[in-house]
């Protein structure tokens, strides 16, 4: 027997809407190593790029031990005490923080015709976003720079949730954001425990975007890319 119609669709972010380098690779953060310079700091380029990837790492972890999220002013602020051996100043993190997402958002690339998807899904479903993110503005902001903002009906983040994906509780944050029964949608995504084990276990239906035929997954649930989506979608109604 199918399930209830679909009514709307929750979208992972990174890697699903957008295409990007997870880990930093393929980007300059120049100016993020000449401002902690400035601020007494005597690391290499190579011996920066080290730590700031140890101090990230750490709070990776910790996110792993309970889904909990951090800000990036945290791990800002960590970093900074650890190179500088000094509590620092907020208007320092705060522009760290600043200059080295500039830098990192020069690796997230909004991918051709996904504008035309989307206003395309959103004639017959509420479109949502539903992201790991830990910092209030960045996904906002690739919506509002890829003109599609105004197509979603919400955007939950992990920064401001508190939880992460897969904690239940960001997708249950939506659904009450959107007034829908888990039942009404549906989750797509690219990564196997945030996007399709974690909505599955909240009683969305998921589908992942698996090209490889990596994960363990039933064949209907698996897209080649994002743009194999809306006759899949057609397919659960």
């Amino acid at each position: 027997m199918p399930g209830p119609r679909v009514t709307h669709v929750l979208f992972d972010f990174f890697g699903t809407l957008v295409d990007h380098s997870p880990g930093g690779a393929e980007r300059d953060f120049a100016r993020s190593h000449d401002l902690i310079r400035t601020l007494g700091a005597t690391l290499t380029y190579d011996e920066f790029l080290a730590a700031w990837s140890k101090t990230s790492e750490r709070f990776t972890k910790l996110s792993d031990m309970d889904d909990r999220e951090y800000a990036m002013t945290d791990i800002g602020t960590s970093f900074l005490r650890d190179v500088l051996g000094r509590p620092p100043a907020r208007t320092d993190v705060d522009q760290l923080v600043h200059t080295y997402l500039s830098e990192w958002n020069v690796g997230v690339r909004h991918l051709p015709g996904i504008g035309d998807l989307l206003a395309s899904l959103a004639t017959e479903y509420r479109l949502a976003v539903v992201s790991n993110t830990q910092e209030a503005d960045l996904v906002p902001g690739h919506l509002e720079a890829m003109g599609v903002r105004q197509l979603f009906d919400a955007v939950v983040t992990s920064f401001a949730v508190g939880r992460r994906k897969p904690h239940p509780t960001i997708y249950t944050t939506a659904l009450n954001e959107l007034g829908i029964a888990p039942g009404a949608a549906v989750f797509v995504g690219d990564t196997y425990k945030a996007d399709y084990r974690g909505p599955l276990r909240a009683g969305i239906r998921s589908l992942l975007i698996d090209p490889h035929g990596e994960a363990d997954i039933p064949h209907e649930a698996r897209l080649s890319s994002i743009f194999e989506r809306p006759a899949r979608l057609a397919a659960l109604d």
